[in-house]
């Protein structure tokens, strides 16, 4: 896909730079028109715009630019964590890769990694149970002879 979106921004350009030249060929044939009237009479010459044509032409450029550059771009991630990390656990490095074929330099793997490693939060009640369990049973001693 990476071509054909650089193909169509290149035409873009060219019909762009088309159109701008023209443009300025325009200005240059009006002021010299412009001076040829000036000196056969003495009234102020009537500035003309710029052709249809050119304008459309410059519109159609600029949207076949734009065209190409959308094309071009990487789909646009999820903006919520949550469905950005299932896409990850879902389609691992497949689902990153760029438009050259390689996965992306920011691609970290499994998001929730950390959290499936870390300990456990501590149950207090848990503990306060085993605890008086230990201390009936005996306690291992209350270092006292």
């Amino acid at each position: 896909m990476t071509w054909i979106s650089n193909t169509i921004t290149v035409f873009g350009g060219l019909l762009l730079a088309h159109a701008c030249y023209s443009a300025q060929e325009h200005a240059a044939l009006q002021s010299f028109r412009a001076a040829a009237t000036s000196t056969l009479t003495s009234s102020t010459p009537v500035a003309s715009s710029l052709p249809v044509d050119i304008a459309i032409e410059t519109i159609a450029a600029t949207l076949v630019i734009v065209l190409g550059l959308v094309l071009g771009t990487r789909p646009l991630r999820p903006i919520q964590w949550r469905v950005w990390a299932g896409k990850i656990e879902r389609e691992g490095e497949e689902g990153f890769l760029g438009n050259n074929g390689e996965v992306e330099k920011d691609y970290m793997g499994n998001p929730f990694t950390y959290l499936e490693s870390r300990p456990s939060f501590v149950d207090i009640r848990r503990q306060r149970k085993e605890f008086a369990e230990w201390i009936k049973n005996g306690g291992g001693g209350t270092g006292k002879k």
